[in-house]
């Protein structure tokens, strides 16, 4: 999902293939080899170990500017989970360094077992800056550095060279079945000797549902191509389908409700790297009739719904960015593309019999009530003949958009999901509400903050989740969840767009800090929405009162004053007070 004012001057399926960028690292101008080095004389002990937090990115080639911190002092509701980061320096080679974790103890001998801790190193990857958002960019005309974004607990050790900084993310998922209290325990990394770090979690006595309870709406879009090309696997194979269920399951556990399918070829005109074929077969016989085969879309949304993912099936799209529906023609004997424009009886006569068809599909497999036809950001009058054209075939289709605001359709929209510079009108979103209409809102390539580069402070994604509840709305989408550039492990630049606007989550289904701290702000999202009804209902305004007042912080505008991190933290402490 792009921005249609940048969009519209780039060949964007040309500047994909050609995709050719470097990895050389380009130094700022303030970290020459000089200056590294003045920086790592300063250093006292041979090798630090210390506890930061996890709202900041720490820099590979310079020393961190923090105070020494043996203890990690946390709070967490039963069910939630909770992060910070260990980091390690030194001015010597280390050649192997391993984490190791306790069991968390109370003062009555209960646990949190290690089991439910899990540690990762942390790995860089090249990232650039925002500059002018979307449009076509070369590497070297770009700011481009290293930043610490992939967390990797599949490393078991890890050298670390002198002069060098190497994080370590520390999670701790408390389980629903603990009693309330403190439980402490330890995080020691071997190194060229053992640093023991403590932890002292005081669990509160209030429970968050599991993620396939959450109110949110998180709408991550999923790209299965991507999947079986890092992986060199044969698209819809038994392999790639395993490897899939290990990216679709980490994603239903961070909360997502929505099945993204492709009902036509490349329905975002080959924006992303790898291909995005269509799940349904389209073909026109001889005799003028038409078939379409369902089997791989049945295959696929069935599969991602045992992932955990199983709210909804959005299908992309009757308005793709580019109007070329390819086809089989039997008579001709070769694939076929159907290019009229949208609204013309040709486009109405070319689709019906497919929407009638699926219709018929859908219903029959019990999905009808929960499918849409998604649109993104298309013009008003495309829309306005698409959602014509869909209630005569059936008046309860349901229809996904993602773009502008528009009044004139807003009602005939099911799911409807704004960009960031637009907010629903407040009588609006109390009527959607009442319908049981959901109402949601995106960031992409045009928005320098909030956001979810790979350069973006981690908790402007925290602070996405308080934006939500605070507008009131019921969930967040991004472009996307996998569609990797070239060498993703490595290089999260790509040819259009700032580094990691298409992708959360790293080959080998590897979370990443974004990802993380975007569930952080989903769990705080479920938080508030919990602590308003407990205070609704027992009339404990004092409390409630102090809550929205926080919310009201929470305004993009201030971004440009106050960073993600200090709002969130002046916040958070009231999702614990009790």
């Amino acid at each position: 999902m792009k921005n249609l004012l940048f969009i519209a001057c780039c060949l964007f399926t040309e500047i994909v293939l050609a995709q050719d960028v470097s990895l050389a690292l380009q130094k700022k101008p303030n970290t020459s080899p000089t200056q590294l080095a003045v920086q790592w004389s300063k250093v006292s002990a041979n090798t630090n170990v210390s506890f930061a937090s996890s709202s900041k990115r720490f820099a590979q080639e310079l020393p961190p500017e923090i105070k020494l911190n043996d203890t990690w002092t946390a709070s967490a509701w039963k069910g939630e989970k909770v992060h910070t980061q260990i980091l390690i320096w030194s001015k010597a080679d280390l050649t192997h360094v391993t984490v190791e974790v306790s069991d968390l103890k109370n003062a009555k001998g209960e646990l949190i077992k290690k089991d439910n801790i899990s540690t990762g190193f942390l790995q860089y990857v090249m990232t650039d800056e925002f500059r002018n958002g979307c449009g076509y960019r070369k590497p070297q005309d770009f700011d481009s550095s290293k930043v610490a974004d992939i967390i990797n607990v599949d490393i078991k050790s890890m050298q670390v060279q002198k002069n060098m900084t190497q994080p370590v993310w520390v999670s701790v998922k408390v389980p629903t079945n603990v009693s309330p209290g403190l439980y402490s325990g330890t995080v020691t990394l071997n190194a060229d000797k053992k640093y023991a770090l403590k932890v002292a979690l005081t669990v509160v006595d209030k429970t968050l549902p599991p993620p396939s309870e959450w109110a949110y709406r998180l709408d991550f879009w999923q790209h299965p191509y991507a999947i079986a090309r890092v992986h060199k696997l044969e698209p819809w194979s038994d392999a790639h389908f395993a490897m899939m269920r290990k990216y679709y399951t980490m994603l239903a556990d961070a909360g997502q409700k929505i099945v993204t399918t492709s009902i036509v070829n490349e329905p975002w005109g080959h924006q992303t790297y790898d291909d995005f074929p269509s799940l349904i077969k389209w073909t026109k016989k001889k005799d003028g009739s038409w078939t379409y085969d369902y089997s791989l879309f049945d295959k696929y949304v069935a599969f991602v719904m045992s992932c955990g993912i199983n709210k909804q099936i959005n299908c992309y799209s009757m308005v793709p960015w580019k109007i070329a529906f390819t086809y089989n023609d039997e008579a001709a004997g070769k694939e076929a593309v159907f290019t009229q424009a949208i609204g013309t009886p040709a486009y109405n006569e070319f689709w019906t019999p497919m929407l009638t068809d699926f219709t018929r599909h859908l219903k029959d497999k019990g999905w009808f009530g929960i499918t849409t036809i998604a649109m993104d950001e298309r013009p008003m009058p495309a829309m306005q003949s698409v959602i014509k054209l869909l209630k005569t075939i059936d008046p309860n289709w349901k229809v996904s958009l993602a773009g502008d605001y528009h009044a004139e359709i807003e009602n005939d929209i099911f799911d409807y999901c704004v960009a960031s510079r637009w907010k629903y009108p407040a009588d609006v979103l109390q009527k959607r509400k009442q319908q049981n209409k959901l109402s949601t809102w995106y960031t992409c390539c045009a928005e320098k903050y909030p956001n979810a580069f790979t350069f973006s402070p981690p908790d402007e994604m925290v602070w996405m989740g308080w934006y939500t509840a605070a507008t009131g709305m019921d969930g967040y989408l991004r472009w996307a969840y996998n569609s990797w550039p070239k060498s993703p492990s490595t290089d999260s630049r790509f040819t259009a767009w700032p580094a990691g606007d298409t992708f959360q989550v790293y080959p080998g289904a590897l979370s990443s800090v974004r990802l993380e701290k975007i569930i952080e702000g989903i769990q705080d999202f479920e938080k508030i929405r919990l602590l308003r009804k407990e205070y609704q209902s027992k009339q404990q305004t004092a409390q409630l009162s102090k809550l929205e007042a926080a919310l009201k912080t929470f305004e993009i505008k201030d971004l440009a004053s106050e960073t993600a991190e200090e709002t969130v933290a002046k916040a958070k402490s009231l999702l614990n007070e009790f």
